[in-house]
């Protein structure tokens, strides 16, 4: 009787990206005794090249195989990968020191067997080895170490070679990006929640206290949108709003003048009262106004709190835009 194996793998990759820090401590990062990341590349690396490049803050690596009879029958199963976590960098020049970050050690549930498909789920993370004093808000009131970062991944392997991937938690801090099966860029956390991060992510709250933390997970960006987003945010000098739960960025028919880049959060696309799709951070949105006529095609609603940074037409490559705004013609695409 012969045997066959499937293995897959989805990987959460979390870095710190630019003015995600807030209150006393984004003064570190002004100075340049700490560091903002660069945004990562779009395909999965070498996670340990990444590790020794200092990409990024926490990685969790989840690898998993299924081994199946002649029948279709699981009969064999395991785990392989795990966290990855790198360092951390603090001082200027010769000054310079490196804090060696705390592993926690991986949580890896027994699996979940059906009929034709395993479940695996795997949280990885840690915390930086920097001393953190602060105030906190629960007991003990005052904490010493720096808070922890982690996510939380499930993966689903089919006995016919199909895979699928969800973010089950994470931290509210840093920004996660999630690379499925392919090795692709695939989704993205929503929400980057320094403070409450701050205050809370310690102890008890946290997978090993008992406690997740649900993610906002949004659907990835083109490679084009990040192109012009890296315009905007370089050269353009947007001007920057922040909305609350519920507040409307644009309303369906008003007129327009104004592109945005949608910098933390989720924002729901609501056309003729029907839900479109949700974007994400990095994001480019109201492009399809400017373009066609200076009306909106559609209500933007804030799913949770967010920041976008506002730029002009004149700013952009028009012709860059326009193929920007045929990917974003989201209720063509959606069945009635």
């Amino acid at each position: 009787m012969g045997k066959q194996k499937i293995e897959s793998r989805v990987a959460a990759v979390s870095w710190i990206p630019s003015e995600a820090v807030k209150g006393a401590m984004k003064a570190p990062f002004e100075l340049g005794i700490a560091h903002y990341d660069q945004p990562l590349p779009d395909e999965l690396g070498d996670l340990e090249d990444w590790k020794e490049r200092d990409l990024f803050r926490v990685a969790n690596d989840l690898r998993a195989w299924i081994e199946i009879d002649d029948a279709g029958t699981v009969v064999d199963l395991g785990y392989a990968g795990g966290g990855v976590i790198g360092s951390t960098t603090m001082g200027m020049g010769s000054a310079a020191a490196t804090f060696q970050a705390i592993p926690y050690p991986d949580l890896q549930p027994e699996p979940e067997v059906g009929d034709t498909w395993v479940r695996f789920t795997q949280t990885a993370g840690g915390r930086t080895g920097v001393p953190a004093p602060r105030r906190v808000s629960k007991p003990p009131y005052v904490q010493y170490h720096a808070p922890t970062a982690w996510s939380t991944l499930s993966l689903t392997i089919h006995t016919d070679g199909r895979s699928e991937w969800n973010l089950d938690g994470a931290s509210p801090f840093p920004r996660h990006w999630i690379y499925g099966p392919d090795g692709k860029l695939a989704a993205k956390s929503g929400l980057v929640d320094f403070k409450d991060w701050y205050r809370t992510a310690f102890g008890d709250f946290s997978p090993w206290g008992g406690e997740d933390s649900p993610a906002l997970v949004a659907a990835v960006e083109s490679a084009m949108e990040r192109e012009l987003s890296r315009v905007i945010m370089g050269e353009g000098k947007p001007k920057v709003r922040k909305l609350k739960v519920g507040a409307a960025l644009t309303t369906q028919g008003e007129e327009a003048d104004a592109i945005y880049l949608l910098l933390d959060g989720v924002i729901q696309v609501n056309v003729d009262d029907r839900e479109i799709a949700n974007l994400g951070p990095g994001a480019l949105i109201g492009e399809r106004a400017v373009l066609e006529g200076g009306r909106r095609t559609a209500t933007l609603v804030a799913v949770s709190p967010c920041k976008v940074a506002q730029a002009r037409k004149v700013e952009l490559d028009l012709d860059k835009l326009a193929e920007i705004s045929q990917g974003h013609r989201r209720e063509e695409q959606t069945p009635s």
